[in-house]
């Protein structure tokens, strides 16, 4: 396995985890959908929309080291209904057992980017270095940024060209997150790995979670699709924040509902001019990743589109 470790993650915790037949990674770049993924498994496996407890602690993030890991394993070892489990960590970085369902999604990254910028706002970061600190100490903060910890520009452009631009593979930007997807378009073609998209998910929700439940072999009635699919909505997940975004028990966040922030594609339109698209498809282009992936992780299934960019003419209904 590849090892991936920041101040947040460290893919070592998955050693010597125990695998059910069964289980679910969902293993998705961050702001790709993650907590959507997760909510869509919830209510699949149990089949009803409300839980017993937050969903952050039914499908555990297990790399996360702002959490025992001891505790989080117990847990997942204690729970009898069929697990999903939570990861930002790429496939090649994830022990591989065939008895399990790997999960994950691709948005488009230029959304993926303003959505982080949006995400680190609404951090407090002392509450997340209080907890990392109280579980793996913080000595190893110089060693994660030897340069000092990075400091944000003034403007929301310049914040979105530090996060193309980073160079870390295994960090937090363009970069890292078309690597975790190539992991996962790689293996594509075996049968327990699934790829989703986020435009897909809001183009056709209902049609998603159908195709989910069937890779998953899981049988739903056809009177409880439209309440599950509800439950499913980014307006309803927003209204239930507290108990559905990740770590609202750890007051990890300023604004709980602004965790499910605009939730929308193509945002980036707003901000990026031709010329800076034309910048942008450089940098995709110097990354030098599959063509076919590209087109699939910057707008699913298209003829044609101009520089990862503006549509031409054939970018889907959904998205017209």
């Amino acid at each position: 396995m590849v090892r991936y470790r920041d101040v947040v993650t460290d893919n070592a915790r998955w050693d010597g985890f125990r695998f059910r037949d069964d289980d679910i990674v969902i293993s998705t770049p961050a702001k790709c959908g993650t907590t959507w993924t997760q909510m869509m498994c919830a209510l699949l496996v149990f089949q009803a929309t409300q839980f017993d407890r937050p969903l952050d602690l039914i499908s555990p993030w297990l790399d996360m080291v702002t959490r025992d890991r001891a505790g989080v394993v117990a847990d997942l070892e204690a729970q009898e209904h069929r697990r999903f489990i939570k990861t930002h960590t790429p496939l090649d970085g994830l022990p591989w057992d065939e008895r399990v369902t790997y999960i994950t999604v691709g948005r488009d990254p230029r959304d993926v980017a303003l959505s982080m910028d949006n995400h680190m706002a609404n951090l407090d970061l002392d509450v997340l270095l209080a907890a990392r600190g109280a579980v793996v100490g913080n000595d190893d903060l110089a060693e994660l940024f030897p340069e000092g910890p990075p400091i944000p520009a003034a403007t929301e452009i310049e914040r979105f060209w530090a996060w193309v631009d980073a160079d870390d593979a295994r960090g937090n930007g363009l970069r890292p997150t078309l690597h975790h997807l190539d992991t996962f378009w790689s293996a594509r073609d075996r049968s327990n790995v699934v790829l989703l998209h986020y435009d897909d998910l809001k183009r056709d929700l209902e049609g998603q979670m159908r195709g989910l439940a069937s890779r998953l072999d899981i049988d739903v009635p056809d009177d409880r699709w439209p309440e599950l699919v509800e439950a499913a909505t980014f307006a309803r997940m927003r209204q239930r924040a507290d108990v559905v975004a990740p770590n609202t028990s750890d007051t990890l966040w300023h604004d709980n509902g602004r965790f499910f922030h605009k939730g929308t594609s193509g945002q980036w339109r707003e901000l990026l001019s031709d010329d800076d698209l034309q910048r942008y498809a450089a940098r995709v282009a110097q990354i030098g990743l599959d063509p076919e992936l590209v087109e699939w992780a910057h707008s699913g299934p298209v003829v044609s589109v101009s520089a990862y960019g503006r549509p031409e003419s054939s970018l889907r209904e959904g998205n017209r």
